[in-house]
């Protein structure tokens, strides 16, 4: 009786050595997907940025990094001056945030604090249906309800302009904008609302002076990732922004965005021409670094 038990805690022991290894083994296998999954996506970044630069190097050694940014003329074979194209990206951005933004982030405060759980079943479905329609779709959206409305109202000749844009990009964050505020707001600790009502504060006073700050990150993430869209954005704005290759001097006029010069003129451009084209890509790929370098500053900062 003895051996027997002897036998059979042997065999209990050499399963439960087994199962270990076994576990152990599926743990490093796992282990090596995630960073090969991590390499993965840093080599194509890096991979995209050299050949961006590669490619870009023929319009820098023929104009000059200087002339190229600050260049105030885009007539290709001659001049590839790009401020044009980065100023009504910059401007066309900074008024689609200035609009989307707040509407977004209320939306998330009322979806997240304040709308029944009815309403909220209907309306987290529908918002998130905006992030599925096509790019094409908002552009034409734009085309034929905004642009005419804007030259309705101010009374120009064209309503194609870098406001007719803003307003196309401003719906178009809004899916991104909502859905990561929402979560980020639904994710907090029960504990700092119903510490905040407990001493006695209201609750708006508590969504606006503890919730948006402790989700803070993940707003700040919402924003970054809206930005980013806005930036990238190309056939809508081909399709209500008029693509004046000139510096704009008001909202009310037309504009050529960094992402609608390389779609436009991609085609058929050779030579220096599409070597500009991809110093343009470069610019692109540095406005999306310094946002996810301010992201992470701003992250570092709340950590502290």
């Amino acid at each position: 009786m003895t051996i027997a038990q002897n036998r059979v805690e042997a065999m209990a022991t050499d399963d439960l050595l087994a199962t270990s290894k076994r576990r152990e083994l599926i743990e490093h296998l796992f282990h090596g997907l995630f960073l090969l999954s991590a390499f993965i996506g840093v080599l194509s970044v890096c991979t995209i940025g050299f050949f961006l630069i590669k490619e870009s190097v023929a319009a820098v050694e023929f104009a000059g990094v200087s002339e190229i940014l600050f260049g105030l003329e885009w007539l290709p074979p001659a001049l590839y001056g790009i401020a044009p194209m980065i100023v009504g990206t910059l401007l066309s951005t900074a008024v689609a945030i200035a609009i989307g933004v707040p509407v977004g982030l209320l939306t998330a405060i009322f979806l997240a604090e304040i709308a029944p759980e009815w309403l909220v079943k209907y309306m987290r479905p529908a918002i998130e249906l905006l992030a599925g329609i096509p790019s094409v779709v908002y552009g034409f959206f734009g085309l034929v309800v905004i642009v005419p409305l804007i030259e309705q109202l101010f009374g120009v000749p064209s309503g194609a302009t870098v406001l007719a844009g803003s307003i196309v990009l401003a719906v178009m964050i809004l899916p991104t904008v909502i859905a990561v505020s929402d979560t980020s707001i639904r994710a907090l600790p029960k504990q700092y609302k119903e510490g905040s009502l407990a001493l006695g504060a209201s609750h708006i006073y508590t969504i606006f002076k503890v919730l948006l700050p402790a989700a803070r990150s993940g707003i700040l993430t919402g924003i970054i990732l809206g930005i980013a869209r806005a930036i990238g954005e190309t056939m809508a704005i081909i399709m209500v922004m008029g693509n004046a290759p000139a510096m704009p001097n008001s909202i009310l006029e037309s504009a050529r965005s960094l992402t609608a010069n390389i779609a436009l003129e991609m085609s058929y451009a050779t030579g220096v021409h599409a070597s500009a084209l991809y110093a343009t890509g470069v610019v692109l790929l540095l406005f999306v670094m310094l946002l996810n370098g301010t992201l992470m500053f701003l992250n570092r900062e709340r950590v502290k």
